[in-house]
Formats: C-alpha cells, structure tokens, sequence
C-alpha cells in the first residue's frame, strides 16, 4: 500500500443476464479518501456494477484490484472466498437501501454493531459493548438505546444503525446504495450531514450510486454518469454537473433543474 497506488482499480467490469447488459467494460481508479459517485436512471447499471465491486455478483470479465494492507493489490473477483468474507468483515463494508437489509432485525442495536467486532475476533464482553455504545453516539443514537431491537427504531435510525455496524471496524473502503433513497426529505439531510462528516474524519474511500444529483453533489469528489449499462460521462463532480458534456447527462441535469 502505497500513496501512489489507487486504492481500487476496476478493469473491464461487464456483466449480462442473458440478452440484457448489466454494464458494459467499466474501468475506472478510486484513490485513497475520495468519493465517487455513480448516477443514471433505473436500468442504467449502476447497482450491478456495485454489486459486482462489493463481491455480492460475479462479472463475467475483468478485475477488481483492491490495495491490501498487506499484500498490496490483490483481484477481489479470483480471491478465495474466504478471504474475500474476511475482507469484507474488516475493510469493506456495504450500506444497503433499505436499512433492514444490513441489519439483524430480531438483534439489539448494541448487538447489531459488536457482532462485526465478534466477526473479526472480538470477544471481550466488556469492549466490545463500549465499542457499540461510542458508535451508537458517533452515529446521533443515545446510548440508552443500545439494548433496544432496530425495529424500535425510525427509518433514519435504522440507517445511521446500519452506518455504526459497518465503520466499527474501521473499514478504509465503503459501499453504498442509495443510502438516503425512501426517506423524509429532513431526515436525508440529517443523514447526508452525518455521512460527510464521517467521510472526513475516517478518511473513507466511498462509491455511491443513487439517483439523487444533490447526493453526489454533497458527497462525492467525482462522478460517473451511467446509461445502457456503460459510463458515457465522468469527471470531477461539480465539473459533470454544471458543465455536462453527454446528451444523457445534460437531460439528467436539466430534469433537476426544471423540477
């Protein structure tokens, strides 16, 4: 792992269902502490590209090298599935739509967030109870609520639980998917804040996919723009956005702007 070395390095990323692309030949490097984003309309890719990133769909061609921390870059599509697991109990991590998705509903919320500790060897009671109680406060919930189920909790809380259990272990590169999509307009901002602010004070690696430009315009350093399953756009966020280059990306826009 060096400064000079993209912390992900996507080669030739395709993906079909039969006759249908997913994506289409995505390459792209993400360097260390930025964020990307990952915009276009349903059907556009987006969420398989993801999801072949994070390991939950295998692509059909390509590589997805991945900077260890001790082995330097390693092909997370032909890693060994049990080092892939590991991999993403300790330095990835994937942030789901719906929060119940990424969460152990029948779990308390504390449990919720030491299990991931647990996963990577943690076993004092103690600690890892300590752990979950200053992630639970990082996160906005109150430390009273620590022992009470997720299905307590409100949409948004669930989300920012979902947000604790992940970081905990203080993963370098995270995933997410629509991370404010279905929610109250006041609570995505409340979450989007508290999403940037853990961005910079962990120093995290991020791809966000949504649909939501004001998302990325927040949140992410660049942008890839997605439409039939490939990137006809990228570049610096605020430069895609106020200056698109792509029929498809100026339609995105301007369907903002006139809303």
């Amino acid at each position: 792992m060096t400064a000079d070395t993209p912390l992900l390095s996507v080669r030739g990323i395709s993906k079909r269902y039969g006759a249908r692309t997913g994506c289409a030949d995505v390459s792209f490097d993400l360097w260390p502490s930025e964020v990307m984003g990952i915009v276009g309309e349903s059907g556009s890719g987006k969420s398989t590209l993801l999801n072949c990133l994070a390991g939950h769909l295998a692509p059909d061609t390509g590589a997805i090298l991945y900077d260890t921390r001790a082995e330097g870059p390693r092909d997370l599509v032909t890693m060994a599935e049990p080092e892939r697991r590991m991999l993403a109990r300790t330095d990835l991590a994937f942030v789901h739509q719906n929060p119940r998705d990424g969460l152990r509903m029948g779990v308390s919320a504390g449990g919720n967030v030491g299990e991931r500790l647990m996963a990577t060897g943690a076993r004092h009671y103690g600690r890892i109870r300590a752990a979950a109680i200053d992630w639970l406060g990082r996160v906005e919930i109150a430390a009273d609520r620590v022992d009470d189920p997720p299905r307590a909790f409100s949409g948004g809380m669930q989300q920012r639980l979902q947000l604790a259990r992940n970081l905990v272990t203080g993963p370098r590169l995270v995933f997410m998917d629509e991370p404010t999509g279905g929610l109250d307009v006041s609570v995505q901002a409340r979450l989007l804040d508290l999403l940037r602010g853990l961005v910079r004070q962990m120093g995290l690696s991020a791809v966000i996919v949504t649909h939501d430009l004001a998302v990325v315009r927040l949140l992410a350093d660049r942008l890839m723009v997605m439409q039939g399953g490939r990137v006809v756009e990228s570049g610096l966020t605020d430069q895609v956005l106020d200056d698109p280059a792509h029929p498809y990306t100026q339609l995105l826009v301007s369907s903002v702007l006139q809303v």
